[in-house]
């Protein structure tokens, strides 16, 4: 049976799945000598490299697929939280300010983008993208917990019960969670 670029990614997946990084950063490598301009063949490249805990191989492998196509909100969010690991926070802005222009109704990227200005200590900033967050999705428990301690953060006692009763409203049946 001949390799193609689709096989060797399903079989990178795959190994991928099982811990197996090694072996599907094998696959993907094989793939892209075949399909060098396959900008999703370089995604799950880095996020392999990600999982691997390979993170500045992530991030070159994320750069290169985000070169391929700069319209993919999944890229740019992944590359910027590779930034952000990396403790590159400018990068890390800069793409998830990509993403937001590529889709703005993202809650996701929102509640990333939250977490970048809280590590920078801009709570007003990280405030906002969280409640962007949940403005867009509701339910969004992690966007909540963020707001919440952005909120004690600046000191909002106020807006810190407002999140802890949301929290409560938002519990599951297993116990719930520790609003």
């Amino acid at each position: 049976m001949t390799e193609n670029s689709e096989s060797l990614n399903s079989q990178a997946i795959s190994l991928a799945s099982k811990g197996e990084y090694s072996e599907a950063i094998a696959c993907f490598v094989s793939a892209l000598h075949i399909d060098r301009d396959n900008y999703l063949l370089w995604y799950n490249l880095g996020v392999t490299y990600r999982d691997a805990g390979q993170m500045e191989q992530a991030r070159q492998a994320l750069l290169t697929a985000r070169n391929l196509n700069a319209n993919d909100e999944d890229v740019l969010d992944t590359l910027a939280l590779s930034c952000y690991s990396l403790g590159r926070m400018e990068e890390a802005f800069q793409y998830s300010f990509e993403a937001l222009s590529v889709n703005s109704t993202n809650a996701h990227i929102w509640n990333n983008l939250g977490v970048f200005y809280f590590a920078e200590d801009n709570y007003e900033e990280a405030a906002e993208s969280f409640e962007q967050a949940l403005s867009l999705y509701p339910h969004y428990v992690d966007a909540l917990v963020n707001l919440r301690d952005t909120y004690e953060e600046l000191g909002n006692t106020v807006g810190v019960e407002e999140c802890r009763n949301r929290l409560r409203e938002l519990q599951f049946g297993n116990g719930g969670i520790n609003a």
